[in-house]
C-alpha cells in the first residue's frame, strides 16, 4: 500500500466497469485517497463507486473531463499527506497494476509529472488520433521545454504541490495540456513512462476536430499567461 499517493478518476456512465477498476486501484492506494468524479452520469456510476469506499463527487450535469479533473484535484490537494496523485480513466483502459512502476520511476528520477506514454505502440490507435496526438505533443513540448511524447495520455502521476500552484481555466480534454503547459512554465520536471493501453471495445468520447480546435485556442490563450 502506497500511503502518500492518491487518485482522481473522472467518470461518465461507467457503471459497467468502474467497480473492477476501483478494486484494482485499491490494492495500491487507500480508498480515502481515491476520488471518483461522476460527471453527470445517468446510470449507477456514483452509487457503485461509493460502495467501494472511495470519495465520490457528483456533478448533476456533464461538465467535461477537465472540470471533473479540477474538481477531483480540489479534493486531493486538501489532504495534507498526499504527496502526488494519479489520474486514471474509469473504463479500465489504464492498467492499475502499473501504479508501482509509476511510483518507482517518480521517486528515482525526482519528477513532478510522470506521463504514461502509449505512443511506443500505436497499432490499435486510430490514425487521426495518432496524427492529432503527435501534433499536440510537439506543440506542448515546445511550450514546456520538456520532451513530451503523449500529451493526450490521461494516465499520469502529478506532484500535489504542482496542482496547488496552478489554476485551471479549461473544462474539456484540453485541460490535460493546460496542466502540462502551466506546470512547465513554473519549471516542473516532466517525464514519461511506457504504458500499455487496454482496448476492449470502449468508444472514445474525444472529437478529433472539436477537441483539436479547443487545444489550439488553449495554445493561443497561453501566449498571454
Amino acid at each position: 500500500m502506497y500511503e502518500t499517493f492518491g487518485a482522481v478518476i473522472p467518470a461518465y456512465n461507467e457503471a459497467e466497469g468502474i467497480a473492477k477498476t476501483l478494486e484494482r486501484i485499491r490494492r495500491y492506494l487507500r480508498p480515502e485517497h481515491i476520488v471518483v468524479v461522476d460527471d453527470g452520469s445517468d446510470d449507477d456510476t456514483a452509487s457503485i463507486a461509493r460502495a467501494q469506499g472511495v470519495h465520490v463527487i457528483r456533478n448533476e450535469r456533464n461538465r467535461g473531463k477537465g472540470k471533473a479533473l479540477s474538481d477531483g484535484f480540489g479534493y486531493i490537494t486538501a489532504i495534507e499527506n498526499v504527496e502526488a496523485t494519479f489520474t486514471l480513466d474509469a473504463d479500465g483502459q489504464h492498467d492499475p497494476d502499473e501504479i508501482p512502476s509509476f511510483i518507482d520511476s517518480y521517486r528515482r528520477h525526482h519528477v513532478d509529472i510522470l506521463i504514461g506514454n502509449r505512443m511506443h505502440t500505436t497499432t490499435r490507435m486510430p490514425h487521426i488520433r495518432i496524427f492529432t496526438n503527435r501534433l499536440t505533443s510537439a506543440i506542448v513540448s515546445l511550450r514546456t521545454g520538456c520532451r513530451i511524447e503523449d500529451s493526450q495520455s490521461g494516465y499520469r502521476l502529478i506532484r500535489t504541490s504542482i496542482l496547488r500552484n496552478i489554476t485551471l481555466v479549461t473544462s474539456h480534454y484540453e485541460t490535460e495540456s493546460e496542466i502540462l503547459i502551466k506546470a512547465g512554465k513554473k519549471g516542473a520536471v516532466i517525464e514519461s513512462i511506457p504504458i500499455r493501453t487496454i482496448y476492449a471495445g470502449e468508444r472514445s468520447t474525444i472529437n478529433p476536430f472539436i477537441d483539436t480546435v479547443r487545444f489550439f485556442i488553449l495554445v493561443i490563450r497561453c501566449l498571454f499567461w
